[in-house]
């Protein structure tokens, strides 16, 4: 095994399993072992993994409430010489968790980051769904209010790759339902539940059906989600199209939202649930 090259004050960024505890790898335990801290999400979550691998590092707490107080702790540490590893509750930190303001000050104080690279539920869930992984978009978590996340959804409703997202079981129901209306009944999602836990499911349809199958037994809405869905169909635009939100900027100007929309949706060949949605987010500008 060829030694880590780095100095002692480093910031080690280490990816811990997202369910199934086999999955972390024997460098990542070396490394919570050896350093003078683990800052953690939420130390009580991680005692439990630490606790089973044997490891007794020290930790403190790192979440979006208190990450710039500690990121001055922890710069003091690192100045100090001593090394530093970032974990999240599970997966890789910073992929829709905190770390993004520690890393960024640490790199600018000049110190070491280096990664110890594992689970991470969004890619797991490409690689198994099905759908084109060449190239992907990640955007994590949508709003929770409907309003915003169907405006969120209709803006994405011609990207061209594959979208990836995380959701709650509070509402992958009420997503997955906005999904196929500014999508389309036909655009296939891919669900993965419970990633490498017990009860992993993966299933791939269109949205309508996907609709429907979640309706069918409660178990479908348990548990955490990594929604993949296929990326719109590429269509060829001639170079001098006006945009939709030009357009609907300039119908919105003489007409109502939903004439807008209507008009919009017949010119640009988007839905028109998605025009609609659109015209209202940008109607609240």
């Amino acid at each position: 095994m060829a030694p880590d090259r780095t100095s002692p004050a480093t910031l080690w960024i280490v990816a811990t399993p997202i369910g199934n505890l086999e999955d972390i790898s024997a460098r990542a335990v070396r490394i919570l072992k050896t350093v003078a801290v683990i800052a953690a999400e939420d130390t009580r979550h991680s005692a439990r993994l630490t606790q089973h691998l044997g490891i007794d590092t020290p930790m403190l707490s790192l979440h979006e409430h208190n990450e710039q107080a500690r990121t001055t702790q922890l710069l003091e540490r690192l100045d100090a010489g001593e090394s530093v590893a970032l974990i999240s509750d599970a997966g890789t930190p910073l992929i829709s968790d905190p770390g993004f303001v520690l890393v960024r000050a640490v790199r600018q104080a000049g110190h070491e980051v280096q990664t110890v690279p594992g689970a991470c539920a969004a890619i797991a869930a490409i690689s198994v769904a099905g759908l084109p992984s060449d190239r992907f978009v990640f955007e994590g978590f949508l709003p929770a209010r409907t309003t915003a996340r169907r405006a969120r959804l209709a803006a994405l409703a011609e990207e061209t790759r594959s979208l990836v997202f995380y959701e709650s079981s509070h509402r992958i129901d009420k997503t997955v339902a906005d999904m196929t209306q500014a999508f389309g009944a036909e655009r296939q999602i891919a669900l993965c539940r419970e990633l490498t836990k017990l009860h992993e499911q993966s299933v791939c349809m269109g949205g309508a059906e996907l609709v429907a199958w979640l309706a069918t037994d409660d178990n479908h809405r348990r548990g955490e989600f990594v929604l993949v869905v296929a990326g719109a169909a590429a269509v060829e635009r001639a170079t001098s199209e006006i945009g939709l939100d030009a357009l609907l900027r300039e119908l919105l100007q003489i007409t109502g939202t939903k004439p807008a929309a209507s008009a919009a949706a017949r010119l640009t060949g988007v839905t028109r649930n998605a025009a609609y949605a659109r015209a209202l987010e940008l109607g609240a500008e």
